[in-house]
């Protein structure tokens, strides 16, 4: 597949990646009437739901990536160049930013607009490292050995990750930088996002270690040997 097509894929499926976050966010505490955990629920099934049908629709033109730690594991692991890599980024970034808006404009709010939800400190900082280290290590485990279940384990994960991480699972910086811009449910204030994203890229990179070691890529067969 071309680059451009590659490009426009990372784009609209992370826009529609933080439209179905912060859309579905923005639903759940509508309806569940101030119960929290009723809507971090709600949050947490539609963003697994999403992640499943956008990984199956743009997996095969880009890899579905949506976030810039699984792009920088790519390059890491020489599967992806890293002008690409810069590349999908840059795409991933603006159509985080992209979705927010979308989200927003179904919902009558502010096109953006700074979070106030206080998200700091080291508790929410070690499970953003533990939320991406697993996304990462399921991400790469799954399409060693079981590439067809891919989209079904991120998204499981993902719903799991909602739940037993303190932070919410963010597990990825694009999301994270578009997040700052709603102050709705799904937000984070703009002085926490460093922290988050310091320690997703740490996450994923000791991720990409582990795994490298723990199921390495086969070596390619060199057809002159016998």
């Amino acid at each position: 597949m071309d680059l451009p097509r590659r490009l426009f894929a990372e784009w609209l499926g992370t826009a529609f990646l933080l439209a179905v976050v912060v859309g579905s966010g923005i639903m759940a505490e509508r309806l569940s009437g101030g119960n929290v955990g009723l809507a971090l629920l709600a949050n947490a099934l539609a963003t697994g739901g999403g992640l499943i049908a956008l990984i199956l629709t743009f997996g095969a033109i880009s890899g579905a990536h949506f976030n810039p730690a699984v792009t920088l594991v790519a390059a890491l692991g020489k599967t992806l160049a890293w002008r690409v890599a810069g590349l999908y980024v840059l795409a991933q970034v603006l159509g985080a930013f992209c979705g927010v808006m979308a989200a927003h404009g179904m919902f009558g709010e502010p096109w953006l607009f700074a979070a106030q939800h206080v998200r700091s400190g080291p508790a929410q900082w070690w499970s953003e490292w533990v939320a991406t280290f697993g996304l990462v290590a399921v991400i790469l485990g799954c399409s060693r050995q079981r590439q067809d279940a891919v989209p079904f384990a991120v998204a499981a994960y993902i719903v799991a990750a909602y739940w037993f991480t303190a932070s919410t699972s963010f597990a990825n910086p694009a999301v994270t930088l578009a997040r700052a811009a709603t102050d709705t449910f799904a937000g984070i204030r703009p002085a926490d996002v460093p922290g988050f994203i310091l320690a997703q890229l740490a996450g994923a990179g000791s991720a990409a270690m582990v795994f490298a070691w723990l199921l390495p890529e086969p070596a390619p067969a060199n057809p002159h040997s016998r």
